[in-house]
């Protein structure tokens, strides 16, 4: 039980909530900033598909949670269990009541691993694997590096989910690990998709068509994993456009699984019936509570859940909250931007970047949705060492 106060609350320890909290604490002459995350670790996301295809090691994705809060910026390990924000408060797991004046939500999505049946009893056994569980990244792996022939399933669903490319990455990299040691020829790739195609952009479409004709992928758009029955080694599939059903056999199978926003977020009066948070596409503020802001995944956002996404959201949330504070008109405006690189295979990357009206919004001057090799290495080296070092410090 207990007590307190602060100016700004900020609900989430990940990408966006450390940023935000990284430029606030820069810009707030006298800080009192509260950030609360139950979590001791931190993860860099991204790298988990180069941890899941043996390219690096999956503990060069983590760090202590603790060690990368700002200065000045008062952590409390505790969940948010309850929000009240008509009396401007919360209450955490421990019976804390935390009172604030403006209030940042950054909680996260969660994987949903009961969302699909049989999926819970079989991860990370009997060839079913993902590289969205960092505990089955090592298993991943394994059955990609052991994999003699047969059927490599993939699966994408149709609802919001972290980095919606990682299927497509991991994919592209066990075709090629097949092809290189020679069990190619005895393998069936076949993506199982909920989306309408391979991507999201006009202009990367046809590049990462070409990628799926030159290495034999078998795809089959609108169709979602309904369950998985791991004595069979089978997994069953809803057309959606025409609710029929479809069986297919695996040796092995990733699953992408469903995601949630916690359990606080969809039973307080912020979300919408979705689940996710009801903000202003531009300025990222609540559209009933004006002191509240929410950013990150849990954000109801049509735009690719990501960490390029959540890092530029965060520059919009942290500029109009202290304009807010200071009486002064918001001016920050979020276009929707987000980028996904989408590594095509040991060494090549198309790096897509895109907003709200699946523009193209390209960082480079050059074709970026040519694979590239400067693009790989950019994605593998240089985006991790920006990231520790910059992003979530508020610095780019």
């Amino acid at each position: 039980m207990g007590y307190l106060h602060c100016q700004v609350l900020i609900i989430g320890g990940g990408t966006a909530g450390l940023a935000v909290a990284s430029r606030l604490i820069k810009n707030l002459p006298v800080a009192d900033i509260i950030l609360i995350d139950p979590a001791d670790k931190h993860y860099y996301q991204p790298a988990w598909v180069f941890a899941g295809t043996g390219i690096t090691a999956k503990e060069a994705s983590l760090r202590d949670l603790k060690s990368l809060i700002p200065e000045r910026v008062h952590f409390i390990q505790e969940t948010a269990e309850s929000l009240h924000p008509g009396d401007n408060f919360i209450i955490t797991d421990k019976g804390k009541r935390i009172d604030y004046d403006y209030l940042v939500l950054a909680p996260g999505i969660l994987a949903d691993w009961t969302g699909i049946k049989g999926l819970r009893e079989s991860i990370g056994r009997g060839g079913v694997v993902s590289v969205y569980s960092f505990e089955h990244l090592d298993e991943t792996w394994r059955n990609i590096r052991d994999f003699q022939g047969g059927n490599a399933v993939f699966t994408l669903p149709g609802s919001p989910v972290k980095c919606p490319s990682a299927p497509q990455k991991v994919m592209y990299l066990a075709e090629e690990y097949f092809a290189r040691k020679g069990v190619r020829k005895d393998s069936n790739i076949i993506f199982f998709s909920a989306k309408d195609n391979i991507c999201e952009v006009e202009k990367y479409i046809a590049a990462l068509n070409k990628v799926i004709e030159r290495k034999r992928i078998k795809v089959f758009y609108r169709h979602r994993l309904l369950e998985i029955n791991p004595l069979a080694k089978e997994a069953t599939f809803e057309c959606l456009d025409t609710s029929r059903r479809k069986t297919a056999a695996y040796s092995m199978l990733h699953v992408t699984p469903p995601f949630k926003t916690p359990d606080f977020i969809k039973e307080s009066r912020l979300a919408q019936t979705s689940g996710f948070i009801n903000v202003d596409l531009y300025t990222l503020q609540h559209k009933q509570y004006n002191n509240v802001f929410a950013l990150g995944d849990a954000a109801d956002l049509p735009t690719s859940k990501t960490g390029a996404a959540a890092r530029k959201q965060a520059e919009v949330v942290a500029e109009n909250l202290l304009r807010l504070i200071k009486n002064r008109p918001m001016a920050g405006s979020y276009n929707g931007y987000t980028s996904c690189p989408i590594i095509t295979g040991y060494g090549k990357v198309v790096l897509m970047e895109f907003d709200y009206e699946k523009n193209p919004r390209e960082t480079f001057p050059f074709n970026q949705a040519k694979e590239r090799s400067s693009m790989y290495f950019l994605d593998k080296n240089v985006l991790p060492h920006l990231y520790w070092n910059y992003f979530i410090k508020g610095k780019l």
